[in-house]
């Protein structure tokens, strides 16, 4: 079924068309190698990942800061691995990851080809609670920095998603109307419901295939956009 009268489509980046999963693996192996970090990639990142995630969720709900995420994701990761390291080395491989994270740039399966045929017919946009000075050099490393007409940050806008005022912000931004509008995203509360509390539609892509039973368009790749648009 086609959706009529949208004109602007809104994509998160991260884990929607950035293979976060992929670039960040191959980020940590450069810093551990860098650093010599004596620990296995598949178990740190075993550990991590469920850490990383819960952070992200706290800072999305502002209880805890940017540096606080940064430090503590690997803090927690490597006291549940029993390896021992300073704050020093902390700080020194958060810094790291931040730096050589925007030179993995692989895409998920089939963004660049979606991207192409949405980009003849819509306006494409970013919204997202990722870095300021992270999200940019993805877009622009990747080669997709040239499909969208606006990038919103979360730290530019003041407030992260599912906060509606982050919406709101890129609507402004981009000339969109609530109602002309489509957001397409991985994260259900941050994506989907933050979209529809500021009336916009959402597609949610469930990358991971975590949920069967819900109440808006949903899917597990991202070809199948085409389905709707």
């Amino acid at each position: 079924m086609k959706l009529g009268n949208i004109n602007h489509i809104f994509f998160d980046l991260d884990h929607t068309l950035w293979d976060f999963d992929r670039n960040s693996a191959l980020a940590f192996e450069r810093v551990f190698k860098f650093r010599n970090i004596p620990l296995e990639i598949n178990d740190f990142l075993e550990i991590y990942m469920p850490v990383n995630f819960k952070y992200w969720e706290r800072y999305r709900n502002d209880q805890v800061t940017k540096e606080a995420l940064r430090y503590g994701r690997l803090k927690d990761s490597f006291d549940l691995l029993k390896f021992e390291a300073d704050k020093d080395l902390i700080n020194d491989i958060a810094i790291d990851y931040i730096e050589y994270l925007p030179d993995h740039n692989h895409l998920l399966d089939g963004s660049k080809e979606v991207l192409d045929y949405l980009h003849k017919s819509y306006e494409l946009h970013i919204i997202t609670n990722g870095f300021e000075e992270v999200q940019h050099k993805k877009l622009n490393n990747s080669g997709i920095s040239k499909y969208f007409t606006t990038i919103t940050t979360s730290e530019e806008a003041g407030v992260k998603k599912p906060n509606k005022l982050i919406f709101e912000a890129a609507l402004k931004k981009s000339s969109a109307t609530p109602e002309s509008s489509i957001m397409i995203g991985d994260n259900f509360e941050a994506d989907c419901t933050g979209a529809q509390n500021c009336g916009i539609k959402p597609i949610f892509f469930d990358y991971y295939g975590n949920k069967e039973n819900i109440d808006v368009m949903h899917i597990k790749t991202l070809n199948e956009l085409k389905t709707y648009l």
